[in-house]
This record gives C-alpha cells, structure tokens and sequence, in this order.
C-alpha cells in the first residue's frame, strides 16, 4: 500500500450502507432507460449493484477487505490510509519508508528508512515478516516485523525495478516480478532465488498473486495478458502458463484470486474490472463505471463483493452476487458448452456441462453430495460381548 503518509479516522463502515447509485451513476442510468448505452453498461447497471465510495483526494492505489470482509481499508498518494478496523497496518511509500502503524491510535509503532523507493510491499501469512520491493539496486528487502530489524538485503534481486513481491501462503518462498518481465521465487530458509524465469511475459509485469492454497499463482502484464502458472506441480516447466487474454485492451495492473481459486478478478489501464473463471480460464464479465485506470482489486470471501481502486481518486463496491444472472455471462458459459440451472432444493444457481443429455440435473453438486451422504448404510452395531 503506497504511498500513505497519515491517518485520519472515518467513522463511515462502507459495508453497512446499502448499495445505491450515486448522482452520476443516475445520469449513466437514464441513458441505458432512453436505450443510449451499450449492453456491458447496462448489464451493469440493471444487475450489478455498486457503490462509489469518496474521500480521497488523489489517485487511491490500493484496497483490500479486511475482519472477515465487514470493512475496507483504502491508500491513496493523497498521504492518507483511510480506517475502517482495528489493526496492525505496514505501509511502504515512496518517501522511502517502510512503516507500521497502530491502527486503533493512528500512531507509528516504528518506522524504517530505506535508500531507495519502495514500490510493493507483503505481510507474511504468520504475520512474523514483511517483505518489500526498492528502486534503488532493484532490490528485494525482508524485515522482521516484530524487531522492525532487516533479516536480508537482496541487491540487483531483478534487472529493473521490482513492481510486486507476494509471499507464498506456507511462508517458504517470495515471488516477484518486475519490469524486466520475469518472475522469480525466493526462498525464505536457504536465503536464494530457486526459480527465475526470464521471459514470463512479452512486456513489463505489473502484479502477481497467490491462490491460498498456494497452487497456482497469477501474472499481469503490460501484454495485456494473465498468466496461470502451476506452481505446485512445476507443470509449467514442460507446459507453460495457463493463459488469460482478451480481456483488458492494453495494461493490466492488478489482479487478485478469491478465496476458493475458482474467480479471478483484474483490473487495467482501460478503467474496467474483469471477473475471470479461473477453472475454466475464460472471462465472465466486465465492470465499468471508473473514470481512470484501476490500481488495485479485492474480492469478497464469500465472492459476492468486490472493492476497487482508480486514478479517479474513489473506490467502488460491486455486488456480484447476481451476476449469473446477466445475459453476457449465460452468453459466454453456453458459448463453453453449459448452461446455468436452479437448484430445486436450495435454489441457487449451479452450471450443467451438456456432455450428457440424456441426463439432466435438478440439484447442485452441493446438494447432491449431502443426499449422498444420508444415504449411506448405517454400520451394524457390534455385538455386546465385543
């Protein structure tokens, strides 16, 4: 998050207020009612329910859900790290300094100055470290969050400037990638890079992110490409990436798993957010409604929210919730091959593949595992002089 330089309380809890357009999303609205807009926009506005959130006063550059998705944090290079909880927050700036903050007081724990600036920076998963990335020798960083104390300075880590530095969800290795297109893993214990891949991209890379299982992780590039990279099987070494395209034009700056791995969500330099199925590797929709390139993305655990930064200083809140719903997404699902059904029993919506027809599903799999699962013969009952 960068780059913040103070923090100022908001009473406002983003999430407690209901999704309601805003007086220009009103305007946008009558558009689509006198059949002026194009269909992604009314898709949007007819099915997907937002709200804009305003406070900044400057590009706002990074967003993330937080205490079980009930609050948002927000910074901005307007020097402020908008408050929505009650935690420990690290912060990276470019007035080369790497900062903890105590967030119930707003006051800095400690903070440590670097040599150069500090473009990215990444909490470990135990909370025990952070690592981030410099300007200055290009340089990879670790801290020990607890003694505000270097462990390791790695210098020349890449041959430009580092843009994204993730750590893995088990705490053993660091990704990061740069702008001098690769992508390399660090490893925590032996101290040394384990994996470099030179050409990851055609283009600079913007952002990378782990699924929480720590299976796969995701590249964005300047390319306008994502890349789906195995890194648990290494399957990439004989097979390549999984490839995302065609759903940015130009840039794509940020991208982001949900919880499960199933969703991906991006954002670019064409002010749009894209939801990606990431099993199937296609793209489900777009969401427009920014005004400038969009800097960061989050996505709900439960996948019905989303929350996004922009250069146009505001984040915005989508609700996701419906979006089978729409036609653009039953489009590009039947267009794979399936088809979106109720379940009869619980009554949401679930995917039917037509590789069978003569075989038609009524329930989810959700709801076909359970029966399953009462069926189950009880186990006879032992004997009583066992």
């Amino acid at each position: 998050m960068a780059p913040p330089g103070s923090l100022r309380r908001t009473a406002l809890d983003p999430l407690a207020v209901s999704l309601r357009q805003e007086e220009g999303d009103r305007n946008r609205l009558a558009k689509v009612q006198e059949g002026k807009a194009n269909a992604a926009i009314v898709a949007s506005f007819l099915q997907i329910h937002l709200k804009i959130l305003k406070g900044h006063s400057d590009a706002v550059t990074s967003c993330h859900f937080c205490f079980d998705d009930t609050k948002i944090i927000s910074g901005s290079y307007d020097k402020t790290v908008k408050l929505w909880l009650k935690i420990r927050l690290i912060t990276a700036s470019y007035d080369k300094t790497l900062k903890a903050w105590d967030m119930e007081t707003g006051k800095v724990l400690w903070s440590l100055e670097q040599d150069g600036l500090l473009t990215s920076c990444d909490v470990s998963h135990d909370g025990k470290h952070v690592v981030c990335g410099s300007d200055m020798e290009n340089a990879l960083c670790l801290v020990d969050v607890a003694n505000a104390k270097h462990v390791v300075y790695v210098r020349e880590h890449h041959k430009s400037t580092v843009t994204r530095c993730r750590f893995d969800p088990h705490n053993q290795r660091i990704a990061t990638v740069s702008s001098d297109m690769s992508l390399k893993f660090w490893d925590i214990l032996a101290q040394s890079t384990t994996i470099t891949i030179d050409k990851a991209h055609s283009n600079a890379i913007s952002d990378c992110c782990f699924s929480l299982d720590g299976h796969y992780l995701c590249t964005a590039g300047w390319d306008e490409t994502l890349k789906l990279w195995d890194v648990r099987t290494g399957e990439f070494r004989s097979h390549g990436p999984i490839i995302l395209e065609q759903g940015h034009v130009g840039i794509i700056g940020c991208c982001i798993f949900s919880k499960d791995a199933s969703l991906l969500v991006s954002g670019g330099f064409d002010k749009t957010v894209v939801v990606w199925d990431s099993t199937q590797a296609y793209k489900k929709i777009s969401l427009k409604g920014h005004e400038h390139w969009v800097t960061d993305v989050a996505i709900s655990s439960n996948k019905k929210l989303i929350v996004t930064s922009s250069k146009d200083s505001t984040l915005r809140l989508w609700d996701i919730e419906n979006a089978h719903d729409i036609p653009v997404v039953i489009q590009a699902m039947k267009a794979r091959g399936s088809k979106l059904a109720k379940c009869e029993e619980c009554e949401k919506p679930f995917l039917i593949f037509q590789e069978k027809e003569d075989k038609v599903e009524t329930r989810c799999v959700f709801c076909r595992l359970k029966t399953h699962k009462n069926l189950l013969p009880v186990p006879p009952s032992l004997p009583p002089d066992l």
